[in-house]
């Protein structure tokens, strides 16, 4: 057997291999044993499943008792752990300012429309009644477009070239009129960047996946040309879709051209009128458009909040349909696996228990989670340890952690078979071109070990992105910045709260050569402006060292290290990482 044979051999794709890691991600013990040689597969039924667990209960019993117990126990399923940054009191006088400045803001902003209105006539006419027709928007509905987003237009939108992996080319422009137009330099500045969802790397124009994305161009073609209904179904699509449904776990796999519409088009085929639809209050738009398009009936729980959800599933199914009080056809209940805004982990463990409990349909977006959580990068039923088949509906991206576009919905083979048939992505949508067909499998293949030359790539990988995570976020609270989300996600938040904070912090970092994202009302609540940092495998520890000591130069320029107390231990801190 040779050295490939082997590592394909120690990452059996399809076997759960439990791993223990400490706080930096590295995997404690032996990474390279092999899975289990019985009942193992996720995929088993609930008899051989229960047999399997408690055999491996007993096994783990025995073997405690004569090895010693880990430094730090892990915290019981379902039960949410304390972060720092979650027990931190937001000082009152942050939130003050926060709330006078976007007070001021508005005040002024109103004052300069009225006095525009006056002194310069045609700059407002699209907002006037024209030939007796009304105005597309109002100037109170495009007031904060107009005046707050306008002025800040340099921050979003930057145009780049190139591939957006761990550093990236942008292009550089100027603004001469306050942020209406640009106009480009000619100059080409190479960044850090912080700012793209490439958690594995796997975002390049070479090595292995790209070499095999060329081959599969000369073989197929480049596009099918015809929906997956008519004559798009291919060999390497079917292939790929079974190669899906053996990453998650689960029987069966539908992919979709574009990672919104999988969310958007097929939601309506799984509930419709008469039916429930339960929401977390923080999910993505593709989400909420999905469950607009279905014609259900939405109700909102607070965000990660099992004990509001199941007050909410009581209430909506002691109540029934809305003036009928009839019985909900289904009640579905729609989470994330990672939420990128809050870089928080969905509470699945609290989640499944209300499950078992009231009966309703799960779905699960792990557009961020699948590939980067986990210690097979399966997602967050691989985090949290629990059967994927619990969950009904699996959906993901491959646009985050596989360096591809599109998504897939993953389940039973009877619900991958029905939205075959129902849904308009299925029907109406073109299938997934040949390249990026080719760029999933590969890079896939190489996470779950199956691609002999690269057999341990993916692994690496895997253990880069939990060693960055980790030592980014942990370095930012040790300088005494107040960050968000649990311990782990590659997204990690750093508050920065006054609007006046948000620009500068990303022109700041722009000058030091570094891309990041910024976000505002109304994409988080008003008051919790915030810098939202995506960490890579591609990052290395240069890089990542180099942009803590830059953010902790702008921290200090603006005032954004709340917690002055933990940056005294910071070199301390530092050293014990190392």
């Amino acid at each position: 057997m040779g050295k490939g044979q082997r590592a394909t051999q120690a990452y059996k794709s399809t076997e759960f291999v439990e791993q223990v890691r400490d706080e930096d991600g590295l995997v404690v013990g032996n990474p390279f044993k092999l899975a289990p040689s019985t009942s193992g597969s996720l995929l088993q039924d609930e008899g051989s499943t229960a047999a399997a667990a408690k055999k491996t209960t007993a096994a783990n019993s025995s073997s405690s008792s004569a090895s010693p117990a880990p430094p730090e126990a892990a915290p019981p399923a379902g039960k949410k752990k304390k972060t720092l940054s979650e027990l931190e009191a937001v000082p009152s006088l942050i939130l003050v300012t926060t709330y006078l400045s976007f007070l001021m803001l508005i005040i002024f902003a109103h004052l300069r429309d009225f006095f525009g209105k006056l002194f310069y006539p045609d700059n407002y006419v699209q907002l006037r009644v024209q030939n007796g027709l009304a105005p597309m928007v109002s100037d109170f509905e495009s007031l904060w477009t107009r005046r707050l987003y306008g002025r800040i237009r340099d921050c979003f939108n930057r145009p780049i070239t190139g591939i957006a992996g761990g550093h990236v080319n942008l292009l550089d422009r100027v603004s001469h009129d306050f942020n209406s137009t640009f106009e480009f330099t000619g100059r080409v500045r190479n960044v850090l960047n912080l700012a793209s969802y490439n958690y594995l790397g796997f975002a390049q124009s070479e090595g292995p996946c790209a070499d095999k994305v060329e081959a599969a161009l000369r073989e197929h073609g480049l596009v099918a040309g015809s929906t997956r209904a008519e004559a798009g179904r291919s060999v390497l699509l079917t292939e790929t879709e079974d190669m899906v449904a053996r990453f998650v776990g689960s029987e069966a796999a539908l992919i979709v051209s574009m990672g919104y519409a999988t969310n958007a088009l097929n939601i309506p085929a799984l509930v419709s009128r008469g039916c429930l639809i339960i929401s977390d209050e923080l999910n993505h738009s593709s989400l909420v458009s999905g469950a607009r398009l279905s014609g259900a009936t939405i109700r909102v729980f607070r965000h990660n909040n099992a004990a509001d959800l199941e007050a909410v599933l009581r209430r909506s199914i002691s109540q029934g349909q809305p003036r009928t009080h009839r019985p909900w056809k289904k009640i579905l209940v729609v989470v994330e696996g990672l939420y990128s805004m809050e870089g928080e982990f969905c509470r699945l463990p609290e989640m499944l228990e209300l499950r078992r409990r009231y009966g309703f349909y799960l779905f699960v977006d792990e557009a961020h989670s699948i590939g980067a959580l986990g210690p097979r990068g399966r997602g967050i039923c691989d985090h949290f340890g629990v059967d994927p088949r619990e969950v009904d509906v699996l959906m993901g991206t491959f646009t985050k952690s596989f360096g591809a576009a599109g998504g897939y919905i993953a389940g039973s083979r009877a619900l991958v078979d029905h939205l075959r048939l129902h849904s308009h992505s299925a029907v109406y949508a073109e299938a997934m071109s040949v390249p990026v067909l080719a760029q999933v499998s590969s890079s896939m293949r190489m996470i779950m070990g199956e691609d002999r030359e690269h057999a341990l790539e993916g692994q690496q990988r895997l253990d880069q992105l939990a060693i960055n995570s980790r030592y980014f976020s942990r370095r930012l609270a040790d300088m005494g910045f107040m960050t968000l989300g649990d311990a782990g996600s590659p997204v990690v938040p750093l508050l920065l709260f006054s609007p006046a904070k948000i620009p500068a912090f990303s022109r700041e970092c722009l000058r030091r050569n570094i891309a990041v994202v910024v976000v505002s009302y109304p994409a988080t609540p008003i008051i919790t402006g915030r810098v939202r940092f995506c960490i890579s495998a591609s990052h290395t520890r240069e890089d990542l060292d180099y942009a803590l000591e830059q953010i902790s130069e702008i921290g200090d320029l603006l005032l954004l290290k709340f917690h002055q107390g933990k940056a005294e231990n910071s070199t301390t801190a530092h050293s014990k990482i190392q």
